[in-house]
């Protein structure tokens, strides 16, 4: 297969269904044993050879029992790309995000077990410059908004972080900064993804990726 060079570089979050912190982005085992949750995706700077993917965005619903970095255990998983995207932009995201283009995404798609479903769809994201708040909504299908960690020790404007978590979702080397899930709705029967809750764990984490 015939990858061009390619690199993309911008906001992942999850919102999820653990409690805070989820112990999943430190290689533990789930709050209560499985999770599921809404992984999403926002390309700033990207280039697949000539192929422009700035502004695009992926949405991915998921689900796994037990720690998924345990080395043995698969998630179930359905995606959403951008309906924005032309042909050749759709077929670059499909080749990056599925790891067929290699980089960090080949290394994560060993995690994957049944792939649900693949769909093109609206994605709405939205993220503060100062990591206060995130978001994103797939209109009545999906609606995940986050809000930072915070408490009595934290200073003003400062963000929960931790550095290098051993179980990154986007990578090594990365920052989380944590968040509380006020809105986690999920509508996807079609791909049995059905859930809403709220007060849950979230994290935002910067990604940059490049291949083949």
């Amino acid at each position: 297969m015939n990858v061009p060079r390619w690199n993309v570089s911008g906001d992942w979050f999850d919102v999820c269904k653990c409690n805070i912190p989820c112990p999943c982005t430190f290689a533990q085992t789930p709050t209560y044993g499985d999770c599921d949750g809404v992984l999403a995706y926002h390309i700033k700077k990207g280039l697949y050879g000539e192929i422009p993917l700035d502004g695009l965005n992926v949405l991915a619903l998921a689900d796994f029992k037990g720690n998924i970095w345990a080395g043995n255990i698969k998630a179930n998983i359905a995606v959403f790309f951008d309906e924005k995207a032309n042909e050749k932009q759709r077929d670059a995201l499909n080749m990056i995000f599925t790891g067929k283009a290699g980089g960090f995404m080949a290394e994560f798609a060993k995690l994957i077990g049944e792939v649900r479903g693949i769909d093109f769809a609206t994605i709405k994201f939205e993220i503060a410059e100062d990591l206060a708040h995130w978001s994103v909504e797939i209109p009545g299908k999906v609606i995940a908004k986050a809000e930072a960690l915070s408490g009595p020790m934290t200073p003003p404007g400062k963000r929960v972080q931790t550095t290098n978590p051993p179980g990154s979702e986007v990578g090594p080397g990365t920052i989380a900064t944590w968040g509380t899930a006020v809105t986690d709705e999920v509508n996807v029967p079609e791909y049995r993804y059905e859930w809403k809750r709220s007060g849950r764990s979230s994290k935002h984490i910067a990604f940059n990726w490049a291949g083949p």
